[in-house]
């Protein structure tokens, strides 16, 4: 049957829905959850308002397990978080993933400059998988696999259909995610060279909420020139 019936209520109709061409994905089935699609968001607004397969959590400070914790609580999906890999790295991103793991996350995430030990280390004291992120086709990407990373991150701006190509050419069997971009050609083209998921970075929670002001502004003064 091609008609999948849905129930949407009335208070949360307007939940926000992941681009739909990201369900074209083989998915990544981790812990018998097939993941095609993750959002990229700390904000619990957002997570609890998502349709998405998974959330992946990753920020610009040194990951903090209170701000970990918080976002599992809230998530009614699996929650894969950044564990360090710039500014925090070594002994410490080790001991952070260990935590994230007895908090509840599915997986963990490193960042690009994180040290090929580390990333050794990590695997030594989890059972979840280790997601690192991939940025360039020059970094050494069989020596991030060897070392224990089970699933690749790529974020590559406009390159990311291009490294996920080179990566799949070398590497069939691994496992990818990947940034899809801002629309669903771009989406479309990042499935194409071979992710097998697509993290989404939906509207912020401000752009959200102007979007419901300008909207009340035009039901009450359909003359103020800020409605529109």
């Amino acid at each position: 049957m091609d008609h999948i019936p849905e129930y949407r209520g009335t208070l949360r109709s307007h939940l926000l829905d992941i681009p739909r061409v990201i369900n074209q994905c083989s998915g990544i089935r981790i812990f018998g959850r097939k993941i095609r699609s993750l959002v990229f968001s700390t904000d619990v607004a957002i997570i609890k308002n998502v349709n998405a397969d998974a959330i992946i959590a990753v920020y610009p400070f040194t990951p903090q397990p209170a701000i970990t914790q918080a976002i599992i609580n809230v998530a009614d999906v699996p929650v894969f978080a950044g564990v360090g890999g710039g500014t925090t790295n070594g002994a410490r991103s080790v001991r952070l993933a260990a935590y994230a793991e007895h908090q509840g996350a599915y997986g963990v995430v490193v960042n690009a400059p994180i040290g090929d030990e580390t990333i050794f280390q990590i695997k030594q004291v989890v059972d979840i998988p280790v997601i690192a992120t991939i940025v360039s086709v020059e970094m050494d990407i069989g020596r991030r696999i060897a070392s224990g990373a089970d699933i690749l991150n790529v974020s590559g701006a406009a390159k990311t259909p291009e490294i996920v190509a080179a990566i799949r050419k070398d590497f069939p069997n691994i496992p990818i995610i990947a940034t899809g971009g801002p629309t669903d050609e771009d989406i479309q083209r990042t499935i194409d060279a071979g992710a097998n998921a697509i993290t989404y970075t939906p509207p912020t929670n401000g752009a959200l909420f102007a979007k419901m002001m300008r909207d009340y502004r035009a039901r009450f003064d359909p003359k103020d020139d800020s409605a529109t």
